[in-house]
């Protein structure tokens, strides 16, 4: 069929791998999709042979998801402009800190018909005290239509084909289905809402609350003041999203992408795990990340930061006491042993 849609991941850390794995099987086995499935891979030597090597022979990411087979069908690619210029889906899944450049980089050598899918969490500061949406940046800089995913998808279980759920923010009644099709399978189930830029908030403020939930668990405070926490970082990302962005809906927190996957990020993920080293060893969450989570970054500080750099702009911080107490302590600008009683003053207790 010539109109069998091409699928690029922009992208492959543990999450990236883990959607390759999906996707891979999909595009494998349903027509409308080209079964060829590129995927942009940073080139790294790994015990004397090249990632994309071992990818590529092997079938496995040994770095970021080792022990688990990807498909045959998906193709590392060390270039990222080789691999995204045939594509009708880019599948953009990196660190929020490089997109701008990655972007900038494919301006022009892509299809003018293609389109975005991102599973980017995290925002980018806008001129003037603002914060910029990725998908926004990415549609920008590209001039192509972006939707978004996000939901309580460790990418470890997800690879381990665990029962799980995801959201995808499209607006677009055409490739809605489409994009359904290429994610969902019998242990990855898939809702679609409209609401895009919901979804996407939700994915990056949950990192903010994560690493309060990791605050917590570094100072032995128990279940029950994880469980406040997690309620109070709801309650201001519900208040954030309403305030900025006042054509959000009140039910998309409640999809997967909303209390799910705070729940699942403020218990299982990186942010909360490198929150409570961070309390227990009082080393810097620089020095943590690099010891900790083999190449990969962490989210929940830069996104504190960014959200506060709107915050602080609109002379809003007092607004969002736990959005703007992890950021202070995250930048070493108060102890964790003052997060709890930041939340005793919380407006949400008047």
């Amino acid at each position: 069929m010539a109109d069998k849609k091409r699928v690029c991941i922009v992208g492959s850390g543990n999450w990236g791998s883990a959607i390759a794995k999906i996707v891979g099987y999909n595009a494998n086995r349903l027509d409308q999709f080209d079964s060829l499935v590129t995927m942009y891979v940073y080139e790294e030597m790994i015990d004397g042979r090249k990632l994309t090597e071992i990818i590529n022979q092997d079938h496995e990411n040994v770095k970021y998801l080792p022990g688990h087979k990807l498909p045959a069908n998906v193709v590392a690619v060390p270039n990222l402009i080789d691999a995204a210029k045939d594509a009708d889906i880019l599948i953009f899944v990196v660190p929020h800190q490089f997109i701008k450049r990655q972007c900038e980089e494919l301006k022009g050598k892509i299809k003018p018909n293609a389109v975005g899918l991102s599973l980017i969490k995290g925002f980018d500061q806008a001129e003037g005290g603002g914060i910029d949406l990725i998908s926004h940046i990415i549609k920008r800089i590209l001039n192509i239509d972006v939707f978004v995913l996000m939901g309580a998808n460790l990418a470890g279980e997800v690879a381990d084909e665990k029962f799980c759920e995801t959201t995808i923010g499209c607006k677009c009644v055409k490739f809605a289905p489409l994009l359904k099709d290429l994610i969902e399978t019998d242990n990855f189930k898939v809702s679609v809402v409209d609401d895009v830029d919901t979804v996407e908030i939700c994915g990056a403020l949950k990192n903010i609350v994560a690493c309060g939930a990791g605050f917590a668990d570094g100072m032995g405070l128990g279940d029950n003041t994880k469980s406040a926490i997690i309620r109070l970082g709801l309650t201001e990302m519900i208040k954030f999203a309403q305030t900025f962005y006042n054509s959000s809906k009140l039910s998309t927190f409640y999809e997967s992408c909303g209390v799910a996957d705070l729940i699942t990020t403020c218990y299982g993920g990186r942010n909360r795990k490198v929150s409570e080293a961070f309390v227990k060893t009082g080393k810097s969450i620089e020095q943590l990340e690099k010891e900790m989570l083999n190449g990969q970054k962490l989210q929940g500080p830069i996104t504190a930061l960014e959200v506060n750099y709107m915050l602080k702009s609109k002379n809003m911080e007092d607004e969002f006491p736990l959005f703007t107490s992890v950021h202070k302590i995250c930048s070493g600008a108060i102890k964790p042993d003052a997060f709890i009683e930041q939340l005793r003053k919380h407006p949400e207790h008047k």
